[in-house]
């Protein structure tokens, strides 16, 4: 893990933005959007407000932060030697993945033993077949032409749902098709799509295990630990 030298750059441009004119310890959260360059600094102090706090950044002191700032402006020696800093930015992302990852364990856990109550009874559905691996699907409608290898391009329409009904993804709310390699997306996709033919529709209920595990799409609705449904229309194997 690096903290490089043009992201703590950034960081004190977004600081001098946000900041600039202001006393460090007189500065307001509240904005003054009365000129473009006031606009220009609320839009990168905002975006990176919020990118820090997607990454767990969220106990910055920024009175230290502007202070730190401004002595660098003023070509004032550091309070803490620069390696130090360093290493101090280095431990501190480290403790914060730590967090987040037991964070993620501890709510997987919840959503394992409620996706696992939910698999045990969906496969007690006589229309619901299960493989080796634990995936689960039911056959919408069945197809005519070929199935397609780990290794072809598919063409598809899907809809994707948590187990609660809630839709996280759909093709059809794009009114746009997708199209990608099938070796390249969650194992439950990968192999649920080489049981369909061409022009089949079926229903994937996917552990999580064949999923996303306890690492879902960062702004997803979806848990660490979810079981996964997709409903999925096989339209075409590109060449």
């Amino acid at each position: 893990m690096k903290y490089t030298f043009q992201i703590i750059t950034f960081l004190a441009i977004t600081g001098l933005l946000l900041f600039s004119g202001c006393e460090s310890e007189n500065y307001s959260s509240e904005s003054d959007l009365s000129s473009k360059a006031d606009s220009v600094s609320y839009s990168i102090g905002y975006l990176q407000g919020s990118g820090m706090a997607q990454e767990g950044f969220t106990d910055i002191d920024m009175k230290n932060f502007v202070a730190g700032f401004q002595q660098a402006l003023a070509e004032q020696d550091p309070e803490i030697d620069r390696m130090a800093m360093q290493q101090t930015i280095q431990t501190y992302m480290m403790e914060v993945q730590q967090r987040q990852e037991m964070e993620r364990s501890e709510q997987a856990e919840g959503q394992r033993a409620e996706g696992q109550a939910f698999l045990e009874e969906n496969a007690e559905r006589e229309d619901v077949m299960v493989t080796e691996s634990g995936l689960q699907y039911r056959v919408v409608e069945e197809g005519t032409g070929d199935r397609p290898e780990a290794t072809d391009q598919v063409e598809v329409h899907y809809r994707g749902t948590l187990i609660t009904g809630e839709e996280f993804d759909s093709s059809y709310s794009r009114n746009q098709t997708a199209t990608f390699p099938l070796n390249q997306v969650i194992p439950g996709w990968t192999e649920g799509l080489q049981l369909m033919r061409e022009g089949a529709t079926y229903e994937f209920f996917i552990p999580s295990e064949l999923a996303y595990g306890t690492n879902p799409p960062p702004g997803s609705i979806i848990l660490p630990g979810s079981v996964l449904i997709f409903e999925v229309e096989l339209i075409d194997i590109k060449e």
